[in-house]
């Protein structure tokens, strides 16, 4: 599939995104905490001691900061190479921001498209290192492993802007993951609507699930890697007009 919008605009996404602060690799999983407590880096002087993270709720998030009209646009498992450029194209296109959550080896592997999310004025979600779906089942050294590196890398890949939430893969939370992602500053997030666009049921099949399934709630789920995302490009390109015409305003999950 082409690219929408070619690479002129995401050179120039790029290009911007390099003037975001970098920072060291932090030695330990509980020293990655470059960062004001709303996710960005305060540009402290080297003396001063980095932000703590900022108290959240430890329950899981659905409602939007828009309010009842409110929907946030969720976008996980990437960054993608081929297709979070795309992506990002759309959004950009129909003036919305989303909340990515990123796999901590993706993020790991294509800090420039880490770059370029936060450039566009997108936020950062922490989903695990490896994507592992059955976190909810394993050790508690296990799931703090999964969800403090995958802070860590993605932290680092960023240039110093910290995840705002957590997503356990699969919706694998346990009371555990949950409490030590808020300490962390990373508001559990959950989802209202899944779309389905990880089985690639068709373009249509996708919007289709958006319209009769808005009533559940505002935060809607879609992925950006993990196979071909095609579907899921015409999808954002036929719905998120759809919603702005429902009345619908975009947002982020609360915090």
């Amino acid at each position: 599939m082409a690219r929408h919008g070619g690479r002129g605009w995401y050179g120039r996404v790029l290009a911007a995104a390099v003037g975001v602060t970098a920072v060291a690799a932090a030695t330990s999983v509980w020293t990655a905490q470059a960062g004001s407590t709303d996710g960005r880096n305060a540009g402290a002087g080297a003396s001063a001691r980095p932000a703590a993270p900022a108290r959240v709720s430890v329950g899981i998030a659905h409602a939007s900061d828009h309010g009842a009209r409110g929907v946030n646009i969720t976008i996980d498992d990437g960054p993608d190479p081929v297709w979070t450029p795309q992506v990002l194209d759309v959004l950009r296109e129909n003036g919305v921001k989303a909340t990515f959550c990123m796999v901590g080896t993706q993020a790991e592997a294509h800090p420039d498209l880490v770059k370029a999310v936060v450039a566009a004025g997108h936020r950062l979600c922490d989903h695990s290192v490896s994507h592992d779906t059955t976190m909810d089942t394993k050790s508690k050294s296990y799931q703090s492993q999964q969800i403090l590196n995958a802070e860590r890398m993605i932290t680092k890949a960023s240039g110093g802007v910290r995840p705002q939430y957590y997503r356990a893969p699969g919706g694998a939370f346990t009371p555990y993951s949950r409490h030590l992602a808020a300490s962390r500053g990373m508001r559990p997030l959950g989802w209202n609507v899944d779309t389905k666009d990880f089985e690639r049921p068709g373009t249509e099949a996708i919007v289709s699930t958006v319209k009769n399934q808005m009533s559940n709630g505002p935060t809607l789920l879609f992925h950006d890697a993990g196979g071909d995302r095609s579907q899921t490009v015409a999808a954002l390109r036929e719905v998120l007009p759809w919603l702005k015409e429902q009345g619908y305003s975009f947002g982020f999950p609360v915090r």
